[in-house]
């Protein structure tokens, strides 16, 4: 299973289309197969769940995403976990764990 995370520098990104990178991370179980970091293309309203769905990504993470691009993504196959805060590293254990939980989307659109 693959993983994408909305990445600003180290910290999971507040909002989604807006971030500097994506950190993609292959999970095999409990265990991080592979890891590597994307830059972002940009936002571009509609782009990215197709773009992602392209690595393989049944999720993505990240604090908030408006409910257009949630529709997008789900029309993708891909689940959005929203309300992350963190650093990628403690995200990623979490996965690891099972214990990631998402909370209030914080995108105010």
């Amino acid at each position: 299973m693959k993983v994408g995370i909305a990445t600003e520098g180290d910290i999971v990104a507040q909002h989604f289309g807006r971030c500097q990178a994506y950190t993609i991370v292959e999970f095999e179980g409990d265990k991080v197969m592979n890891q590597e970091v994307i830059q972002s293309p940009g936002h571009q309203p509609g782009f990215l769940p197709g773009w992602l769905a392209k690595f393989s990504v049944k999720w993505v993470v990240c604090g908030g995403m408006g409910p257009r691009a949630q529709e997008l993504f789900r029309e993708q196959g891909i689940s959005p976990i929203m309300g992350v805060m963190g650093t990628i590293a403690d995200t990623i254990d979490k996965i690891c764990t099972g214990a990631l939980e998402g909370g209030e989307n914080i995108c105010d659109h």
